[in-house]
């Protein structure tokens, strides 16, 4: 049988996180899996959710539609957007990377930039659809080189991944605003922010001025909902909205009825709402706590957040990979997170930091 390579690599991620079950299979000593990039401070309390879902009904037992249930898109359109999108603008995913992955199969350009210190699976998205990539160090440096990014899409990435970096909204706006001047597309590829921020968020709504840039979302990380692999693409681009739409026919013919119906009574009704606030305030409270640990034990490596603050699920210490794992401690080595900095990269490692303050602290404390 002969078949297609595409070239790209298993994760390096799921690589570790195997050794660490392995080992701790062998010696039976409990470890921490702070290499894992999902919210673990609680899970998001769906009791009383559920109780208002008819799971008889035609709704939830015939083919949603293939860009999404439009009980859903109204939902987020007004989450997101406070109303002023349209319904029309949002397409239903399986989550952040399949939408990712439909975004790159359907612009039409020769390479992918993203920050020097990015997310690794957007460069085995590259390969696979034929991609070439680059990296820009700062929004400074995307808009000095702006008028000379030619057939490139822009990923921006607020809270980053791996840094947890926050960079200035005003700062994100002008730089978009100079990159869609230009007829550069810009991916808004931010599954943290709303972690931190609620439905008062203006940013998405100022996002809707520029044509040329396609926002990617997941609930993976916003709502605590990895299990249910659902997000959107929201774009106000013609060509690409219709382009798209025969994609997703034939990539996923819809969306499981049950995680779409899910997500629309989070934001539509009371309890939901009620479960989205703890969740949030519960997650952000240990965040914060971790972080400050860290900056206060001199463990937080600073060197990374001159222009930025960390606030994000992640943060970059000062101890390698090798170092955390002889106590026991899950980690992720940056130079994962970079193609052009590995060797400057390999003193540091990305931790989660939305974990159980108590727990946290128990086992950072070994250090």
């Amino acid at each position: 049988m002969r078949i297609k390579t595409s070239g790209a690599k298993r994760s390096a991620i799921i690589d570790i996180g195997e050794r660490i079950k392995n080992l701790s299979q062998q010696n039976g000593q409990e470890y921490i899996y702070l290499n894992r990039g999902i919210n673990s401070v609680c899970h998001i309390d769906l009791t009383e959710v559920v109780k208002s879902i008819d799971f008889n009904s035609d709704a939830m037992q015939v083919y949603p539609p293939a860009t999404g249930r439009i009980e859903l898109r109204k939902a987020i359109n007004e989450e997101y957007f406070r109303g002023h999108s349209d319904t029309e603008h949002i397409f239903i995913t399986g989550g952040g990377m399949p939408g990712l992955d439909l975004v790159f199969q359907t612009l039409d350009v020769e390479k992918i930039m993203a920050p020097r210190y990015h997310w690794g699976s957007y460069n085995h998205l590259m390969t696979i659809r034929n991609l070439r990539g680059s990296y820009y160090d700062s929004l400074a440096d995307l808009v000095k080189e702006a008028e000379e990014i030619w057939n490139t899409a822009v990923i921006i990435c607020d809270p980053g991944n791996p840094l947890g970096e926050k960079q200035d909204d005003i700062k994100i706006i002008e730089t978009i605003a100079r990159l869609n001047d230009m007829d550069v597309p810009v991916i808004f590829d931010s599954p943290y922010r709303r972690v931190f921020f609620d439905r008062s968020d203006k940013l998405y709504e100022i996002l809707l001025s520029f044509e040329n840039t396609i926002i990617v979302e997941s609930f993976s990380k916003s709502l605590g909902l990895s299990g249910q692999r659902i997000g959107f693409i929201h774009s106000a681009n013609e060509y690409f909205k219709k382009e798209l739409e025969i994609r997703m026919m034939y990539a996923t013919n819809g969306i499981n009825a049950f995680s779409q119906i899910l997500i629309e009574s989070l934001f539509d009704t009371e309890a939901g709402r009620s479960s989205v606030k703890n969740f949030r305030e519960t997650t952000l409270e240990h965040i914060q706590k971790n972080i400050d640990y860290l900056t206060t034990r001199n463990l937080l490596a600073k060197e990374f957040y001159e222009d930025s603050i960390p606030v994000g699920i992640f943060a970059i210490i000062n101890k390698s990979e090798e170092e955390l794992l002889e106590k026991n401690i899950g980690s992720v080595s940056l130079e994962y997170f970079t193609k052009t900095n590995t060797e400057q990269a390999k003193p540091y490692s990305r931790i989660c930091v939305s974990m159980p303050h108590e727990q946290f602290t128990r086992f950072m404390d070994r250090l």
